[in-house]
């Protein structure tokens, strides 16, 4: 399991993915994230679970977590947060508008790119505050 969970890239190499990588991942670990928090904070069956999670994961509700924690960011991690929010993405949302959908990319990517570099104390910060 420890292999599995085992980041092999440098952050050189990080730093020439694509935003939409990083957010790629980030959606995944910060569902992952969600997903533990609720099953430690609740006592809710799966089919609820699920419901519950989504409140948290949609766009809008990324987006808006991304303007709560704006202030606290780094200038690195604020260049993160443009890339993200600037990437060519062609996907059209449909429970979002563009610009909800654009900055909940921005959030999945910061996410993503803190944890592909490894800054699991920052990562941990950040969704501590959510």
């Amino acid at each position: 399991m420890e292999e599995f969970l085992k980041i092999n890239r440098t952050k050189q190499e990080v730093e020439l993915m694509s935003p939409l990588t990083w957010a790629y991942i980030g959606d995944a670990v910060y569902e992952l994230f969600i997903r533990n928090k609720l099953i430690d904070e609740t006592n809710l069956k799966p089919h609820k679970l699920h419901i519950e999670a989504i409140k948290y994961v949609k766009a809008k509700s990324q987006a808006e977590k991304l303007s709560e924690i704006y202030e606290m960011l780094t200038d690195e991690e604020k260049d993160i947060v443009r890339r993200g929010r600037n990437t060519q993405n062609h996907h059209l949302p449909k429970n979002a508008n563009v610009q909800e959908y654009m900055y909940s990319t921005a959030f999945e990517a910061l996410i993503g790119y803190l944890y592909l570099t490894k800054q699991n104390a920052r990562l941990k910060e950040i969704l501590d505050k959510i």
